[in-house]
């Protein structure tokens, strides 16, 4: 079948229109609320990030960075999974959340 045999898309209603463009608000204010919850649980795990930080540098652990450390959390990451995000994505969001607690904590030994 090609795209000139497919039947016709069925127009919505106006109805139909209206309520789609409610559920559409709806969608956006849950969106709006789960990201101010997202912001606190990043800023959460940053200040932990901060503790663990701490810790290492009175074990007298020099480096911020922990390779292995990393590759437990991504795996750990990678096996809650579930989707519809792509694996790939997920890793890539947890890189650059590691990323920016590495840079706290390389601050924080700074001062």
């Amino acid at each position: 079948m090609t795209d000139h045999d497919a039947p016709p898309k069925p127009v919505p209603t106006p109805a139909q229109r209206d309520e789609a463009a409610s559920d559409l608000l709806d969608v956006r204010d849950a969106i709006d609320a789960l990201d101010k919850r997202i912001v606190a649980l990043l800023n959460e795990r940053a200040e932990l990030g901060r503790a663990a930080g701490r810790a290492k540098a009175v074990a007298g652990r020099r480096a911020v960075h922990d390779p292995e450390r990393e590759r437990e959390v991504l795996l750990r990451v990678a096996m809650e999974n579930r989707g519809p995000i792509a694996q790939a994505d997920l890793l890539s969001i947890y890189r650059r959340i590691m990323s920016a607690t590495r840079s706290i904590e390389s601050r924080d030994r700074e001062r």
